[in-house]
């Protein structure tokens, strides 16, 4: 089921209200998701590759004790943090200012608009410092997302709530 954007986010603590959890696509939710935005958000960085390695690394380890408590949703947005630690740092690699598009197709008024925006796209700039920062969370994505207890808790919570 698509991720639910009509919930009051503000109210809802979702470890209490795990039924009302939503997997989504990527990273929906990631800044919305509580109390787990406020326990992972922190630690949440990837300016340099040393900073992006322990940013990395003290996420993949609250994943870990999210899967230790049998806590699905916890682990699904350490996950999707490490997932925005590599897309991020991936769009900084590729495009200095972090803008992929010269207008914002968000802003865009019409569909045909948005999709107009999409097609202007800057032009690259590669920052290797930043690729490695990508380098380093997608390494620990891929550890994350292909994790046993992850997947099995990923399939129970989706035969509980997402028939």
């Amino acid at each position: 089921m698509a991720f639910d954007y009509s919930l009051d986010f503000k109210i809802i603590n979702f470890r209490e209200h795990p039924e009302l959890y939503r997997i989504g696509k990527g990273e929906q939710g990631v800044l919305l998701v509580e109390p787990y935005k406020s326990e992972i958000l922190p630690y949440w960085r990837f300016k340099t590759p040393d900073i992006a390695r322990q940013s990395s690394e003290k996420i993949y380890e609250l994943f870990l004790s999210y899967l230790e408590q049998d806590d699905f949703i916890g682990a699904d947005m350490a996950r999707k943090f490490i997932q925005m630690g590599y897309t991020r740092s991936r769009r900084y690699a590729n495009h200095k200012t972090g803008k992929k598009y010269k207008s914002n197709p968000q802003k865009a008024s019409t569909k045909e608009a948005q999709i107009e925006a999409r097609k202007d796209i800057l032009p690259n700039e590669e920052d290797p410092i930043k690729a490695e920062s990508a380098a380093i969370f997608k390494l620990k994505w891929v550890e994350a997302k292909t994790n046993p207890k992850y997947l099995q808790l990923l399939e129970q919570h989706k035969k509980m709530y997402e028939q």
